[in-house]
C-alpha cells in the first residue's frame, strides 16, 4: 500500500502534468475514494501550493496557470523522513507501482543540495527493513553520516553506551542499516572487538569518519538476516529449545527471525529463542497452531501446564 507521502508527491506530479485533472481521475490514480482525494488537494492548499477547483461539468482541479514551485529545501531530518516513507512502499509486498516511488525518489534528489543528495541516494543504497514499515531515527544527520560511510567504504569511530549505561569508544567498518520495529541498527565489524556486531543507532552519540578504508563484509552477507539473528539471539533468563511439529516454512511465516532461531529437523522443525518470562513463552507456543515437544528448560512445562489450565478454567 503507497504511503500518504509517495501519494501526496504523485498527487502534485499528477497536477503539474495536466492543465485539468477531475477528482475521479486522482482517485483512480492514487487508488483512493474521492473524500480522500479532497483531503490530499487540501492538504497541497494548506502548503501554499494555489490548487484551484472548477465546479461543474468538465470541472476538475488545477495548479494556478504561471506558477512555478519554489526550490525544494529539505533539512535533513525532513529528508530522511520523506525517503524513509518511500523506501517503505517501495519495499511492500502489497505496493503495485514500484515505478511511481522510483520516480518521486528521483525528482527529490535532482532538487536536492549536491551534499544532501549525495546522502540520501546513500540512504536509498544501504537501508533495509525487516519489515515495510518504518519509523524516522532520532539523529538524522548521523543516519545520512552513516549512510555515506557505508556507500563510500569508510570507517567510523563512534562513542557508544550499551543498555546497561556502559560507554566505549568503538572503530567500525560499517555494511548496512536496517529498520526493525521502528529501530535503526548498524551492522558493522567491531575493529575494537574484531567481530560482527549489531548497534543501536540512537545509542550512537557520536559519529565522525575515520581515514582508513573499511573492511568489506563477508562473502555473501546479508545485512537483514545478520540483525534478524543477532536480535533473536540476545540474551536472556531463559534458553527454550522445541521441536514443533510443522515445516520450517510453516514456522518461519508464524515466527519472526528476530524472534527465535529455527533449524530444520527430520521430525519438524526446532525452536530456539531466549526469554525472561516462561508464561510469555507458553502463550507463543500455543498460539502456533501446532503440537509440540520441550526439550529445555524443564521449568517451562510447568508455565505450558499452568497456561492449559486457566484456559479450561475459563471455558
Amino acid at each position: 500500500m503507497a504511503s500518504p507521502t509517495s501519494r501526496l508527491l504523485e498527487l502534485l506530479e499528477l497536477l503539474q502534468a495536466r492543465p485539468l485533472t477531475t477528482g475521479r481521475e486522482i482517485a483512480d490514480r492514487l487508488g483512493i475514494d474521492p473524500r480522500t482525494a479532497r483531503r490530499y488537494i487540501d492538504v497541497l492548499q494548506e502548503l501554499g501550493i494555489p490548487v484551484e477547483g472548477q465546479r461543474g461539468v468538465g470541472g476538475g482541479y488545477r495548479i494556478r496557470p504561471g506558477y512555478r514551485l519554489p526550490p525544494l529545501m529539505l533539512e535533513d531530518e525532513e529528508a530522511v523522513v520523506v525517503v524513509l516513507g518511500l523506501l517503505a512502499t517501495r519495499g511492500s509486498r502489497t505496493d503495485g507501482s514500484p515505478d511511481a516511488v522510483d520516480g518521486a525518489l528521483a525528482k527529490i534528489n535532482r532538487v536536492l543540495p549536491t551534499t544532501l543528495r549525495r546522502q540520501v541516494e546513500a540512504l536509498e543504497e544501504t537501508l533495509s527493513f525487516t519489515r515495510t514499515t518504518g519509523a524516522a531515527p532520532a539523529d538524522a544527520a548521523a543516519v545520512l553520516l552513516l549512510a555515506d560511510a557505508i556507500r563510500r567504504r569508510r570507517r567510523l569511530t563512534i562513542a557508544y553506551r550499551t543498555f546497561a549505561g556502559e560507554e566505549s569508544e568503538r572503530e567500525l567498518s560499517p555494511h548496512g542499516l536496517v529498520v526493525h520495529s521502528g529501530r535503526w541498527y548498524l551492522a558493522a565489524h567491531d575493529h575494537t572487538r574484531d567481530d560482527l556486531r549489531t548497534f543501536r543507532v540512537d545509542r550512537i552519540w557520536r559519529t565522525a569518519l575515520a581515514e582508513a578504508a573499511c573492511n568489506p563484509p563477508p562473502e555473501g552477507f546479508d545485512a537483514v538476516a545478520y540483525v534478524s539473528r543477532s536480535l533473536a539471539s540476545v540474551p536472556w533468563s531463559w534458553e527454550v529449545e522445541a521441536l514443533l511439529d510443522l515445516p520450517i516454512d510453516a514456522a518461519a511465516r508464524r515466527i519472526p527471525a528476530t524472534l527465535a532461531e529455527l533449524v530444520d529437523d527430520p521430525d519438524g522443525t526446532v525452536l530456539r529463542m531466549r526469554v525472561d518470562s516462561l508464561d510469555w513463552m507458553a502463550t507463543v507456543l500455543a498460539g502456533l497452531g501446532c503440537t509440540f515437544t520441550i526439550r529445555r528448560p524443564d521449568e517451562l512445562r510447568a508455565s505450558v501446564r499452568a497456561l492449559g489450565e486457566r484456559l479450561v478454567a475459563q471455558t
